[in-house]
């Protein structure tokens, strides 16, 4: 290898929060931060909620949640969990009913405190949880908070997504049950933020993060990588979902980009890249995406922790380039291949993907 160390994991001091699992995948108390979705079929049609989730799955998704809005898709619930090779967590609203059928089969329930009703309708809930220890997540939004805590507030406020969450944990551990995560999400980047620290401080259970509504994929992308990449900064935060206007494989791209920018975990290799200037000879917009596109066709852990340079031209390029594990840097026409901060070779631009990935497949050896 060369003297320029693979990307290493951050130092980012996550604050402790219990253990749970949900299916087979550790949360929380250390584990690492797993990415989630939700899936955007009908849940009453078995194959294409079990083939999204199936494409979810082969792209990093950890952890998949399914709507169930009436008892026909509560009903399918227990195919599409054979079916799934990842944990799937049923999202219940108004009817607990469901939750008690979602529990047979699912891996875990999110219940909403504004739309899930009575305590009673809860501890039902609790009790259906209770043979396999299912984690239930106490889902806050701000736009469904119970009558009651928007009377008080008069708006979502960090306090009042807070003191909702926190309530509703006061009284499933009066019933003696401590399998619980515990989300609270605004679309406003400050009240999310602030919300999920008042969390932080009074309870240790594992905590899912989100920007509810982002919006399309270019605004959603920003505005949760702001909000849920801060929240990760201060330690915060143990699975969480990118909620985007678009689909879900785009959630699960983008929320693993997030944990590999933080060095907090590491899927693939990282890419380097220039804006380019008027003195590349090189099409390297066309090569970026086509060197990004491959790598998503990689297994699962090939050049993780590797970073990956294609720079534009001869100003920064081999400098970027040496220090990368394998980089391409612009030589006019032409690019120069380096590997472990040596030039290996001359490529013209139309094998530059081919022999990067081949370099990839070697690892970074020499």
């Amino acid at each position: 290898m060369s003297d320029s160390p693979q990307i290493p994991l951050a130092r980012i001091e996550r604050k402790k929060t219990r253990r749970i699992h949900v299916g087979s995948v550790p949360v929380g108390n250390g584990a690492p931060i797993s990415v989630q979705s939700m899936t955007t079929t009908d849940t009453r049609d078995v194959s294409a909620t079990a083939a999204q989730i199936e494409e979810l799955a082969g792209a990093g998704c950890e952890i998949i949640r399914v709507a169930v809005p009436d008892r026909e898709a509560a009903g399918s619930l227990a195919e599409i969990c054979r079916r799934s090779p990842v944990p799937v967590i049923a999202d219940i609203h108004f009817d607990y009913r469901l939750a008690l059928t979602a529990a047979e089969s699912c891996a875990g329930l999110r219940i909403n405190p504004g739309t899930i009703g009575a305590d009673w309708k809860v501890a039902e809930v609790i009790k259906a949880c209770r043979p396999g220890k299912l984690p239930i997540r106490i889902g806050v939004n701000a736009g469904s908070l119970p009558p009651d805590i928007r009377e008080k507030y008069g708006d979502a406020t960090p306090r009042s997504l807070a003191e909702t969450a926190l309530r509703e944990v006061g009284f499933i551990e009066k019933q003696g049950y401590g399998e619980i995560k515990v989300s609270v999400k605004a679309f406003d980047v400050f009240t999310t933020r602030d919300a999920y620290r008042l969390l932080s401080e009074s309870i240790d259970y594992p905590l899912h993060l989100g920007i509810t509504e982002a919006g399309p994929p270019f605004a959603g992308t920003i505005r949760s990588v702001i909000g849920i990449g801060s929240l990760l900064l201060e330690g915060i935060g143990d699975t969480f979902r990118v909620s985007l206007t678009g689909p879900p494989l785009d959630e699960v791209r983008v929320g693993r980009e997030i944990l590999s920018v933080l060095n907090l975990r590491q899927f693939g290799p990282t890419i380097i890249s220039c804006p380019t200037c008027g003195r590349c000879r090189i099409d390297l917009y066309s090569l970026v995406r086509e060197v990004e596109e491959k790598l998503t066709e990689l297994p699962q852990g090939v050049g993780a922790g590797l970073t990956i340079a294609v720079m534009g031209c001869e100003v920064n390029g081999p400098g970027e380039a040496r220090q990368a594990d394998i980089g391409l840097a612009g030589a006019g026409a032409s690019l120069v291949l380096f590997k472990n901060g040596l030039i290996r070779r001359r490529i013209s631009a139309s094998e530059a993907v081919d022999v990067l990935l081949e370099e990839l497949r070697r690892g970074g050896d020499s």
